[in-house]
């Protein structure tokens, strides 16, 4: 969805979280990598099925009781992946940067 402000073209996602339309930029990609889970995906670039969720540790849990990254990957998410998820949120929303951390550095 996009919408025009000033001119430029602005890309508008959907939080699976708390369903708000934020800016693509202030929001935390999250896709299913090579292995199965769900991770950040840090480069905004990773192919493959992708959902947005805020950098807010609520909307991950909000997520998580509708069972909103279910239905966006088509998949039983486990346990592992909602905790690694709500860490990598967590650190962005506790330091205010768009960085997270990877399944690697844990």
């Amino acid at each position: 969805m996009t919408a025009k402000k000033t001119g430029k073209k602005l890309t508008l996602r959907r939080c699976i979280g708390c369903f708000e339309f934020k800016e693509k930029k202030d929001l935390i990609r999250l896709y299913k990598n090579e292995t199965g889970h769900i991770e950040a995906d840090v480069t905004l670039k990773a192919g493959g099925r992708g959902a947005y969720i805020c950098p807010d540790p609520e909307c991950v849990k909000k997520a998580q009781k509708r069972k909103a990254l279910e239905h966006s990957f088509k998949m039983r998410i486990s346990r592992e992946d909602y905790e690694t998820l709500m860490y990598q949120v967590d650190g962005c929303h506790d330091t205010g940067l768009r960085t997270v951390v990877t399944r690697e550095e844990l």
